[in-house]
């Protein structure tokens, strides 16, 4: 199997493969592993964690387990002194996970070849598929999964009239070191800073037990980051919004809102907070059957709004797996029992992460 895209739900999916005894190599386009920053806290629903249990090693399912932490947290809406002014309601059941920590754990024992962009593909006459790269030689297999998000080269061959949409909604993302400082934060984690123009939104990330600690004891083979607890904050901003580099964009916003706020933004890595789009992918119409599939963001790209991008793309892995290695049946009839599956509980991800949307977009006061 040939696998476009080292992110999480193609890792995912090279991992269930190769504990069925399934070679999968993973391609990935940029020139190393760690080429971008990819350690943002995560929400992780049972759906989202049962499928990582099913495609990993059940050895490293109590490594899984220590390196997580609790989704906990009042909930509530607050003003920018702190003040409660509302509430959320319930969060969503789970647990929080960091992705830098668990695409490491992903990454374990697999092939992956880097600077793979992807040009390319044909179906040859045998029924196999040959991928093209940038540079490289072609790789065949009986299978190419593009798991390689939302600009998929895979998803242009293979479906060009599904296309990305722009929701025009720009936020900033962010993570700053959990320090002592901000334990008068507490009440704030899980809950929405609720301003004039925009909102924040502040999530803690704190391990069981600490990333690198966890996998010396319980599973020398895995190499997992020194990383210790942190604060995830995430702005949408407004259409007028300043320009400037991402802390700024945020700072500029924060006029008067509680120093403690103002520091945890300031004090942030500056190198790991990014200003980002909000594009979509919805699934339109299913393509002829064939060796070829898409996967996570490169079908159903989500809404963060949703809480639900990485968890879809982890159980489209876990299907897919289940599809290939369950049972004595023909690839094709394999792959297009998933795709069936998947394209249904995709397009309703994607609905509801849109849905979800207007609750956190800040209305232009001169609009």
């Amino acid at each position: 199997m040939a696998i476009a895209g080292a992110g999480l739900g193609g890792l995912c999916l090279a991992q269930g493969l190769r504990q069925a005894g399934i070679a999968a190599d993973v391609y990935e386009r940029d020139p190393a592993i760690t080429a971008r920053f990819q350690g943002y806290r995560l929400v992780l629903n049972p759906a989202g964690l049962a499928a990582l249990h099913g495609c990993l090693p059940q050895r490293w399912h109590p490594l899984l387990d220590a390196v997580v932490g609790d989704a906990y947290g009042e909930r509530l809406v607050l003003d920018p002194l702190l003040n409660k002014i509302g509430e959320l309601g319930p969060g969503r059941p789970g647990i929080v996970v960091d992705r830098q920590v668990l695409r490491h754990l992903l990454l374990t024992g697999l092939t992956v070849h880097t600077s793979a962009a992807l040009t390319g593909y044909d179906v040859r006459a045998d029924g196999k598929v040959e991928a093209r790269f940038a540079h490289g030689d072609p790789a065949v297999a009986d299978l190419l999964v593009g798991a390689d998000g939302v600009g998929s080269a895979v998803r242009a061959v293979l479906s060009p009239r599904t296309t990305p949409t722009d929701t025009g909604v720009r936020f900033v993302l962010g993570r700053t070191p959990l320090t002592g400082q901000f334990a008068g934060l507490e009440r704030a984690f899980g809950s929405k800073i609720a301003g004039d123009r925009v909102s924040l939104l502040l999530g803690a990330m704190r391990f069981r037990t600490p990333p690198k600690e966890a996998a010396e004891e319980l599973a020398p083979e895995v190499a997992l980051p020194d990383i210790g607890d942190y604060v995830r904050w995430a702005m949408i901003l407004p259409p007028d919004g300043s320009a400037g580099t991402a802390r700024e964009a945020v700072l500029s916003e924060m006029d008067g809102w509680h120093p403690d706020l103002r520091a945890l933004i300031e004090q942030s890595d500056a190198d790991n907070s990014a200003l980002l789009s909000i594009r979509v992918v919805e699934p339109g119409e299913r393509w002829a059957p064939g060796p070829v599939t898409l996967l996570g963001d490169a079908i159903h790209a989500t809404s963060p709004t949703g809480g639900n991008g990485a968890n879809t793309a982890l159980r489209d892995a876990d299907l897919l797996r289940r599809c290939l290695t369950e049972g004595r049946r023909d690839l094709l009839d394999a792959v297009g029992d998933y795709e069936r599956q998947m394209f249904e509980y995709g397009a309703e991800a994607v609905r509801h992460s849109l849905a979800a949307l207007p609750a956190f977009v800040p209305v232009n006061p001169a609009g």
